[in-house]
């Protein structure tokens, strides 16, 4: 399981990202400081960093320049609520992979987060294994067209719609949480909205409430 290392001092923040990375299937370890980022980091334990830049100690920047200068090599994922174009510039400058200001879409950062690390197993040379397809309980999900199905029924799903339904897939034994979702807001309804629509897509009966959790793909 890949590892994921976020550097967060805001705890609402923090463990909105905890619960969405663990119901994507990804593991996460969080610090609080900047010195702990840097020395966890340095661990080589992680598989990418999400990287606050206003921490507490030494602040993101400083991570950056230091785990650069170590000739550390792991993928590493600004965010952070500056977001104009010379704080941009620095990061990117500074040896960070990506950016993402605050607030920001949980769909976006997953994506985000899986292509960093999709390209360092690239770099280094080995051939990643691609997925074709999922398939659960009847439904299937093309990964490469990006297409639908029920049964021999093809069905047209959104891109969020699509993302949702891909993390029913590859989860489907377990709950996944309401807070699990789109936007920058654990108090957001979203992720009920969209369930509404793929169970009107899929069938009713397919996705199950678990009351007070979340919800299930039966």
């Amino acid at each position: 399981m890949s590892r994921i290392l976020i550097a967060e001092d805001e705890l609402r923040i923090s463990s909105f990202i905890e619960k969405g990375l663990a119901a994507a299937g990804l593991a996460t370890v969080t610090v609080r400081c900047g010195t702990d980022a840097l020395d966890f980091a340095l661990t080589g334990d992680f598989d990418l960093l999400l990287l606050d830049i206003g921490l507490p100690g030494i602040d993101g920047y400083e991570v950056l320049r230091r785990l650069r200068a170590e000739e550390c090599t792991l993928p590493v994922i600004v965010l952070t609520a500056r977001d104009s174009g010379e704080d941009v510039l620095a990061s990117l400058g500074g040896g960070a992979n990506d950016y993402m200001a605050k607030p920001f879409r949980f769909d976006e950062l997953l994506a985000r987060v899986r292509l960093r690390m999709t390209d360092a197993v690239r770099a280094t040379g080995a051939v990643p294994v691609v997925e074709a397809a999922l398939e659960v309980t009847g439904l299937r999900l093309d990964l490469r067209t990006r297409r639908a199905a029920v049964g021999d029924r093809q069905v047209d799903l959104s891109a969020r719609e699509f993302a949702l339904a891909e993390e029913f897939l590859r989860n489907h034994d377990q709950v996944l949480s309401r807070v699990w979702g789109y936007d920058f807001d654990p108090g957001s309804n979203i992720v009920d909205v969209y369930v509404g629509y793929l169970r009107a897509k899929f069938g009713a009966g397919r996705i199950e409430t678990v009351r007070g959790m979340g919800y299930r793909l039966r």
